[in-house]
């Protein structure tokens, strides 16, 4: 539940306060004892933030860097705005305000750390978490109502896409996957269109298929559209999600642990997504928006694809199969030929892709590549804003020799060297478009806590692609 935040006039009696300041004149904040200004002056010297404990209610203060890098300063907000969080649930304190004195980006980004750390997930267990923080007061606020609309709606698709990662394929089949886009498409207003393995079949998808032979469950493919009238751009842009509900690796099975027991999260793409199109439809953004997503398991069964098989996609392309852990490539590349059938302005996709990226960002950037190169350099520009940050690799033409098979247009493989730009040239064979791909690492699912991100699904590359195409034109 996303707190309630309301811009109050004054500030409230007997309530639990954030104070973001700027300048040292500041820290004569009224109503504290001379020791007390003391401690304070000395506390934010070294540290930018410390906290005064005045039972029942405790002051927090924050105090942004002079940090060379603006958007560092920013996340350091938004550290606070966790680490302020985490002090409420200690103390059980539901009711806060925030006074900020600092420029009104900040205490937006406060603001913004603080309602993502309110995310729990405690649905399969027997106690469920009691903590609740209910309301956030703006003390004489420079932002505006709709800024804070935006914002709680923005953090309501987040949680969506740490929902769906962080629930398992004994829930989260591809079917009921659709299910749960089905109801967010009815919360925020965008239409939703999924196609059953009879119309797969009809549209030979054959990297789809292929993939769900192991499955004893269907494959879905989903359709998710927002159109509004006064949309800014006439060609859509569509996104595309790799939907992998759970990756045993197929045949070419993935040793465990540490390899398999988190792989629910390889929807991860499919799920931010699905998340960014209901954030864009919820806050009304005038951008035209597609989300494809196909999604399936990848199964060992006994009727699996196997190395060696040769697979027809939905172009026509043929494909020699050398390993079935390559199968999220299989899956995009059907829905990166679909998408053409939209004449798009730009198509992204979103994808836990290779294990070679997680090499090279680990659970700090996603990796993206691309032919868009002005459209990338946006992208990366708000990745900096919103701390979801990107490392560019080349597409250059070598990386597609790998690829070349004797008995097939494409082996789905290639070589462990440079084996997340190998995976990107497979996908640019099946785009003549302005194209992006995310190879999102291990940006999607985190073993511990890290600030305003949980353990468990994170919903990483949201807030960067709704702010990206927020800007659309």
């Amino acid at each position: 539940m996303i707190p309630k935040i309301s811009k109050i006039a004054e500030l409230k009696e007997n309530t639990s306060t954030a104070i973001i300041l700027d300048e040292q004149k500041q820290y004569s904040f009224p109503g504290f004892s001379e020791n007390e200004k003391k401690y304070l002056k000395q506390k934010l010297v070294k540290n930018n933030d410390c906290v005064l404990n005045s039972y029942p209610n405790l002051f927090f203060f924050f105090k942004p860097k002079n940090e060379k890098e603006n958007y560092i300063e920013m996340e350091e907000a938004r550290k606070a705005g966790a680490k302020f969080f985490d002090i409420l649930k200690t103390e059980k304190i539901n009711s806060v305000q925030l006074l900020d004195f600092s420029q009104a980006k900040y205490g937006f980004a406060f603001i913004e750390g603080l309602l993502l750390s309110t995310y729990t997930f405690d649905k399969y267990k027997k106690e469920k978490e009691e903590f609740d923080l209910k309301e956030i007061f703006l003390v004489d606020s420079k932002i505006s109502e709709s800024e804070i609309e935006e914002l709680s709606n923005l953090t309501q698709a987040v949680f969506y896409a740490r929902t769906l990662v962080n629930e398992p394929l004994s829930f989260l089949t591809a079917t009921q996957f659709a299910k749960e886009m089905e109801a967010m498409a009815k919360d925020a207003g965008f239409t939703i269109e999924v196609f059953g393995k009879q119309k797969i079949e009809s549209l030979k998808m054959g990297g789809l298929l292929a993939v769900n032979k192991g499955s004893i469950d269907p494959p879905t493919f989903s359709i998710l559209e927002w159109k509004p009238e006064n949309a800014k751009n006439s060609k859509p842009v569509v996104l595309v999600g790799k939907g992998v509900v759970f990756d045993t690796g197929g045949l070419s099975l993935k040793p465990t642990p540490k390899s398999m027991d988190y792989m629910k999260c390889d929807m991860a793409g499919a799920a931010v997504v699905a998340a960014t199109v209901y954030a864009l439809a919820k806050n009304k953004v005038p951008v035209h928006v597609i989300g494809l997503i196909p999604a399936t398991d990848n199964r060992p069964d006994g009727n699996a694809y196997a190395p060696g098989d040769i697979i027809t996609m939905y172009d026509g392309t043929t494909v020699e199969i050398k390993n079935t852990d390559a199968e999220g490539r299989l899956l995009l590349a059907d829905a990166l030929s679909y998408a053409k059938k939209y004449d798009p302005k730009l198509v992204i996709d979103v994808a836990t892709l290779t294990g070679a990226a997680v090499i090279v960002a680990a659970k700090h950037a996603m990796i993206v590549m691309g032919n868009s190169q002005e459209n990338i350099s946006k992208l990366k520009e708000t990745g900096f804003e919103t701390f979801e940050r990107l490392i560019e690799v080349p597409l250059w033409d070598e990386y597609a020799e790998p690829l070349k098979s004797p008995i097939a247009d494409l082996n789905n493989l290639g070589t462990r060297e440079a084996q997340s730009t190998i995976a990107g040239k497979f996908l640019e064979h099946f785009t003549d478009y302005q194209w992006i791909h995310l190879d999102s690492a291990d940006t999607p699912f985190f073993d511990t806590k890290d600030a305003y991100r949980p353990a468990g699904g994170t919903g990483f590359g949201t807030r960067l692609l709704y702010n990206f195409l927020k800007k659309i034109n």
